[in-house]
């Protein structure tokens, strides 16, 4: 089993000695530090891979919120998910963490179980976007002939299809590895939450007790749920890629979902399509009852035949 590298960072030491303890695990390496300053360091230290950060809010000299926002603004450092833990829990500090980059937001006191799930639930996600990314690569060189398309259509009905057909359709984009996250979000979402009715409250809890995947693998084998699919439909023209993903289910009231909501902030899901918007595409809008997605991404112009003189 691979050996996470986590990065501590709270200024009591009784605070780190609690989190030590809590996630006393044996593939969890622990860099605990007491401040940001020395966080920073360790973090630009030229060996340094960490792939999680649990962060205090409230420190003196640098805060974690300054500290966040520093890290997410260098491209190097974006990818490493980040748990803010703190006692500013009103709503307006939980979207300031959440708009300096806070992946996930915990409140103290809490308990071991949820820093467990959240710390869990934040790694899945982050090795599935490194796998994404490594898919994405061995795409593009395949996808030449998908260039020349100006519509096309494909179905798929399970999550390694939806992540598959991600791959596939973000190696046409200018920026694959950010169309991957976004069209992966919604794929899997047509699959989980549209064709076999997972709701937000199921997911939250199938995350935090660790049976997401064995209840969608249970679902897809019951009848009421076989043969059912979902598409993903690609315009194209010169200024713009369009993918129309449609699935099969009763739909959701997506307008909750389009923004970074601070009252999910403390539950291990429910902000992909808030990133997928801000990340990944140019537009993003649903229509109906909200069991069709459009997605936009803007292509760069080509530069006139002939150059200009």
């Amino acid at each position: 089993m691979k050996k996470w590298r986590l990065l501590v960072v709270d200024d009591e030491p009784l605070n780190l000695e609690i989190i030590a303890e809590f996630l006393d695990e044996a593939h969890f390496d622990l860099d605990l530090t007491l401040n940001a300053e020395r966080a920073l360091e360790k973090l630009e230290a030229p060996d340094a891979k960490y792939d999680l950060i649990v962060l205090d809010r409230m420190m003196p000299g640098m805060s974690g919120i300054e500290f966040l926002r520093l890290i997410k603004g260098e491209r190097r450092f974006q990818r490493i998910p980040v748990i803010m833990q703190t006692a500013a829990s009103a709503p307006e500090q939980v979207r300031e963490g959440i708009e300096a980059g806070a992946y996930y937001y915990l409140t103290k006191p809490y308990e071991p179980k949820a820093l467990l799930a959240i710390i869990r639930a934040a790694l899945a996600d982050m090795e599935d976007q490194a796998k994404q990314a490594v898919t994405v690569e061995q795409m593009q060189h395949q996808s030449d002939a998908l260039r020349l398309v100006s519509h096309a259509e494909f179905r798929f009905a399970t999550l390694a299809e939806a992540r598959a057909l991600a791959a596939l359709l973000a190696a046409l984009c200018p920026a694959p590895d950010m169309a991957a996250m976004g069209l992966s979000e919604l794929l899997v979402n047509a699959v989980e939450h549209g064709n076999l009715g997972i709701s937000y409250a199921e997911k939250s809890h199938l995350n935090r007790e660790g049976g997401w995947a064995d209840e969608i693998a249970r679902r897809l084998t019951q009848p009421e749920y076989q043969g059912r699919f979902a598409t993903v439909c690609i315009e194209r023209d010169p200024g713009k890629i369009i993918f129309y993903i449609s699935d099969q289910g009763a739909g959701f009231d997506w307008r909750n979902y389009l923004e970074m909501d601070p009252a999910r902030a403390f539950d291990p899901n429910g902000r992909g399509i808030a990133m997928a918007r801000q990340i990944s595409f140019n537009s993003l809008k649903y229509l109906g009852c909200g069991n069709k997605a459009v997605a936009t991404i803007d292509l760069p112009l080509s530069p006139p035949v002939g150059g200009t003189h």
